[in-house]
């Protein structure tokens, strides 16, 4: 099927943009509510006030929705109001249509009656849902004219679809903007539905489109039904996969940035792409560092359109390709980095979509943060990540969010056990952009001459306190193994982790042997790490440690060793006997590295001790040709095969059949080995 197009480009039927709420009924919504919210719904409970708020509550959005303008200074949402989490309709619209701003927490599946209505939401609202468990099912949102400073995150909507394929009578959209302005979608499933998952419609403007899953849809992401060209928007890291038409299609776009997203059209389903990316009328439109796969006419535009290609990579498309004319600079209006064409599809497979470490930690449960800012030129209260931390009281008992504004730091960080509940995060608009590092490596002789530095004593930054969390940053070890060949000890740690209930979120962990040791405190103690949406780069042994860890929804980049040559181990677990050791789920193994080079595993019995059991489980994940067909290996008189190592359900061109060296879990054992049974009672957050 192909898109019929008009002179009125996207134009609909004259219907009425609410389905099924008759505006006379909305607006007296509204008013019968004013501003009186003393009471509450049965299913809503308020959470708390803006300064009690988690960190997803305070999230603020990147690109042009970022931007000051129209009188509104980026887009945050509800961050300056209450928290409410919300289980009902009718709550869910109480607050979405609020005068007051709100961080309004969908907890649960909500189905929308009359089918296709679009709740209406307000000025300054955060909608988000709770962990993976917000559904809005067979309806959506509607934020009409001069609507602005709205967040719509963490959300699976979906079917509304009314079996109908190319539906011209039910209007049934996930989110629809008529005049909007400062709104930003991010990482949420959007599905199924009748009309559209997405329509920017009527000069909608200052908008970011950020890590949403896109799927099964015809009329996917529409952007136009105007002749003004005013409209600014930001598009990256989506996936789209198996829609049609309109991925997206933009029409009379002043600005269109489009960057690092994935469009997927698999052969023999039951879907085909019309086209991929489509700058039409006016536009002007960058498009850079995006993925085409399997895409019929990947990237068109008409005569009148500017369209800027930088960077993309196609694989299998077919049909037009094209590019033309002047386009913009998009630094001259935010910042942003880029990610490589190569790992955008394993970077948004893992990262898009929502998320279980967001829109889970309510108001309730800790005291309010205390906030302390770093920046190098001096504009933050220290200048340094570890003068911040040394301000920390010892004994803390009290959340503390260090915000590190973006910038080269090289220096080393240490947490120190008695400094609990720190949060260090990067304030940039990319985890590139604030960088912690330093090229200390095991066989150097310390500063001050008592001896070497040690495998953990290299560690760039240093986490010995329990509830800490990193987010938004880049930790690193530079240390230069090629000028440093002659040295004994290569081991070169970027981030050490020797405590319990670590959450590392949207983070990059850098370094090559050695890169992220996962601890405990003891041997006799436990150590549970959760990392999500994260990158970690190395080649020997650069996962390892004795802790519980998951890492999920992530990339394990391999590197090449010094002197060019591809071999290595991606993780060496040295689990205590009786705990879980290492789970890597939902993630990516790949990296410019030769094929069948790679062990997924090795066990590391520290110190010679036979009574160590590692562990180490990869399932529901990407294996690149990188790994070898018998992807475990002994070390150090150990054999893996007397310790504990399996995969489960993995795919891609490095995963393979269960036999004798390769075993696999069957579904039973698989179910005893996931994320809630590996952290035993500890549900992450980003909070």
């Amino acid at each position: 099927m192909t898109e019929t197009r008009s002179r009125a480009r996207h134009r609909r039927r004259g219907k009425a943009l609410v389905i099924g709420v008759p505006t006379a009924l909305a607006a007296a919504g509204v008013l019968a509510y004013g501003t009186a919210f003393g009471m509450f719904g049965t299913d809503a409970r308020p959470e708390a006030g803006a300064a009690d708020a988690p960190a997803w509550a305070r999230a603020v959005a990147d690109g042009f929705a970022s931007v000051d303008a129209l009188g509104q200074k980026g887009t945050y949402g509800g961050r300056d109001g209450r928290t409410v989490t919300v289980r009902s309709l009718a709550d869910l619209e109480k607050y979405a249509t609020a005068p007051e701003p709100y961080v309004i927490v969908v907890a649960g599946t909500i189905t929308v009656n009359p089918t296709g209505k679009e709740i209406k939401v307000a000025s300054d609202k955060t909608i988000i849902g709770s962990g993976t468990s917000g559904h809005i099912v067979g309806g959506g949102f509607f934020l009409g004219q001069g609507v602005h400073n709205v967040i719509i995150r963490n959300l699976t909507i979906r079917d509304a679809y009314q079996g109908v394929w190319n539906d011209k009578e039910h209007d049934f959209d996930a989110v629809q903007m008529d005049g909007a302005h400062h709104v930003w979608i991010d990482h949420n499933d959007l599905r199924h539905m009748a009309d559209g998952l997405i329509d920017s419609r009527k000069d909608t403007t200052y908008v970011t489109v950020s890590w949403n899953r896109l799927a099964n849809n015809n009329k996917t992401f529409g952007i136009g039904w105007t002749e003004n060209v005013t409209a600014d928007l930001t598009i990256h890291h989506n996936w789209f996969r198996e829609t049609e038409q309109r991925n997206p299609s933009t029409d009379n776009v002043a600005h269109a940035h489009l960057y690092n997203n994935l469009l997927q059209d698999d052969a023999g389903t039951g879907v085909t792409s019309s086209y991929g990316n489509y700058a039409r009328g006016r536009t002007r439109m960058v498009l850079e560092n995006s993925y085409f796969q399997g895409v019929n006419n990947p990237v068109i535009k008409d005569a009148t359109a500017a369209l800027v290609q930088r960077g993309n990579l196609f694989s299998g498309t077919t049909g037009r390709n094209e590019s033309g004319g002047t386009a913009f600079d998009p630094k001259t209006y935010y910042p942003y980095t880029l990610d490589p064409t190569a790992a955008v599809p394993a970077l948004v497979k893992s990262g898009a979509g929502p998320r279980p470490s967001l829109g889970t930690a309510t108001a309730t449960a800790a005291p309010a943060a205390t906030t302390l800012t770093v920046a190098k030129d001096g504009s933050g209260r220290f200048t340094s990540v570890q003068k911040a931390v040394d301000a920390v009281p010892a004994g803390n008992t009290s959340p503390v969010v260090i915000r590190v504004a973006p910038g080269v730091y090289r220096e080393t960080v240490k947490v120190p056990s008695n400094k609990p509940h720190v949060t260090i995060e990067g304030t940039g608009a990319s985890r590139k952009d604030t960088v912690i590092v330093e090229g200390h490596a095991s066989g150097m002789t310390r500063p001050d001459g008592s001896g070497t530095y040690g495998t953990g004593g290299s560690a760039t930054v240093a986490v010995e306190a329990d509830d800490f969390r990193a987010r938004n940053l880049t930790v690193s070890n530079d240390f230069d193994e090629a000028a440093n060949r002659n040295l004994n000890g290569h081991q070169a740690v970027a981030l050490r982790t020797a405590a319990d209930r670590v959450v590392l979120d949207g983070v990059i962990v850098s370094g090559d042997q050695d890169t992220l040791l996962l601890d405990t405190a003891a041997k006799d103690r436990i150590g549970r790490v959760y990392m999500t949406g994260s990158y970690v780069f190395g080649n020997v042994d650069f996962v390892f440690g004795r802790a519980t860890a998951v890492i999920d929804r992530s990339v394990l980049t391999l590197k090449k060793r010094w002197d060019g040559t591809s071999a290595g181990y991606v993780t060496a677990p040295s689990t205590v006997a009786g705990r879980k050791g290492f789970l890597i789920t939902r993630s990516t193994v790949n990296g410019d590295v030769t094929a069948g080079s790679f062990h997924l595993g090795r066990p590391w019995h520290a110190g010679g001790d036979a009574t160590l059991d590692p562990q180490t489980t990869v399932r529901d994940s990407v294996l690149s040709a990188a790994v070898r067909t018998t992807p475990w290996t002994d070390m150090g008189g150990f054999s893996w095969k007397a310790d504990r190592f399996a995969e489960y359900r993995n795919t891609g061109p490095g995963s393979g059949p269960a036999h004798a060296d390769r075993p696999h879990l069957t579904p039973a054992q698989a179910a005893a080995q996931d994320t809630a049974h590996w952290l035993d009672g500890w549900t992450p957050t980003a909070g």
